[in-house]
């Protein structure tokens, strides 16, 4: 347990860390959303992660997104992974630089047992609960947190079992309700907290027999 582990075991126990970090969490886009869950998620106890993001870093990520100015132009995937190693260099993050698609979703994240949904397309949102909704791992997608204001308005809705959708539904990107850091990195917040409330339950249940 190295000296930012031991930290982390002061609040949440050496066994429920431990617990924590035999799980794999894939994070479906590293912008906004999936920047600032994965750093939440490092900080919460988890160190094995699959990220998956085809762009780069831009002037333009950085009123929202969990990268700094030193790292417009690099990949998103590996300008993450580095920070995310930053808070913990025991990290096990595998950085997939590539688009995912409807044909390679599943396999992407074959080894995951949440995903965290961040893109930025309907279609692609769309695409990867269709692909895996129905495997048994947990989903956690979002929808809806543009803009500014009204922030009481971001919610967590349980869709069905394994599958949660964050924010108010209804304020996407645009040029009216621009994606500004506050709403965007309560969203990603809010993601984290359903995968950490969801494995800290498994290892109550565990603990307690049932």
């Amino acid at each position: 347990m190295n000296v930012a582990e031991q930290g982390m075991a002061v609040h949440l126990g050496a066994a429920r860390l431990r617990f924590l970090q035999e799980v794999t969490v894939g994070i479906a886009g590293c912008g906004g959303l999936g920047s600032n869950c994965a750093v939440h998620l490092v900080r919460s106890g988890f160190r094995r992660f699959v990220l998956v993001d085809p762009d780069r870093v831009d002037p333009s990520n950085l009123n929202r997104q969990a990268f700094t100015l030193a790292q417009v132009g690099r990949p998103k995937v590996e300008a993450l992974a580095e920070n995310m190693a930053a808070v913990n260099p025991d990290c096990e993050i595998l950085a997939h630089d590539v688009t995912a698609t409807p044909d390679n979703m599943a396999r992407l994240f074959a080894g995951c047992d949440a995903v965290v949904e961040a893109f930025d397309q309907p279609e692609a949102k769309a695409a990867l609960v269709a692909a895996l909704v129905s495997s048994g791992r947990l989903v956690v997608a979002a929808s809806g947190m543009g803009g500014f204001g009204d922030t009481d308005a971001l919610v967590t809705r349980r869709i069905r079992d394994g599958f949660y959708l964050v924010g108010d539904g209804r304020t996407e990107c645009d040029a009216d309700n621009p994606p500004l850091s506050p709403r965007v990195g309560i969203v990603a917040a809010k993601q984290a907290d359903v995968v950490l409330a969801h494995f800290l339950d498994q290892y109550a249940k565990r603990e307690g027999g049932l």
